[in-house]
């Protein structure tokens, strides 16, 4: 078993809350009060995460999915903002 416990907990954690996010926006359709900041720092996280497991040895395994799905969600929700963001100020 390559993979700690608590590693894979809280990628489970994370990845069950980030689509109460992504729903939120998309159901007010106002990005206020959503930090880019913020969700970059989480999307590097992730990144650093996924490149442990790629470059150290030993440490590649199925963990790896939950860092990509994970980073995948945050990805969509800071699309959807910057979408929704644009789409206020056009109007």
């Amino acid at each position: 078993m390559n993979f700690s416990i608590w590693e894979v907990i809280m990628l489970i954690c994370f990845g069950f809350s980030w689509p109460f996010a992504i729903i939120k926006t998309v159901r007010v359709k106002n990005p206020a009060g959503k930090s880019y900041l913020f969700l970059s720092l989480i999307i590097i996280g992730y990144a650093a995460g996924c490149m442990h497991k790629i470059f150290y040895k030993g440490a590649m395994d199925w963990v790896f999915a939950l860092y990509v799905i994970n980073a995948l969600m945050v990805a969509t929700d800071m699309v959807l903002c910057l979408y929704y963001q644009k789409r206020r100020f056009a109007e």
